[in-house]
């Protein structure tokens, strides 16, 4: 099992779930997706869209001065 890393700081809704989309092809299944954010939204965005799709979001973290830490296994 791996870890990626997807870099979405300074986007804004709906870019960091478009990117995290975008990435996942690349991604081979049981991977793990780790994405950086500070979009005010994203932790309730990342959240509905593992929902919506099936993932598991492993944990969605505040990691201060606005910025978001979340993992999601593939």
């Amino acid at each position: 099992m791996e870890v990626h890393e997807l870099n979405c700081l300074g986007l804004k809704c709906p870019q960091p779930i478009l990117k995290v989309v975008a990435k996942i092809p690349a991604i081979p299944a049981g991977d793990i997706l780790e994405v950086k954010a500070d979009c005010p939204s994203f932790p309730k965005d990342i959240k509905a869209w593992c929902d919506r799709t099936g993932k598991t979001l492993m944990f969605c973290m505040d990691e201060g001065n606005g910025a978001y830490s979340a993992q999601i296994q593939l």
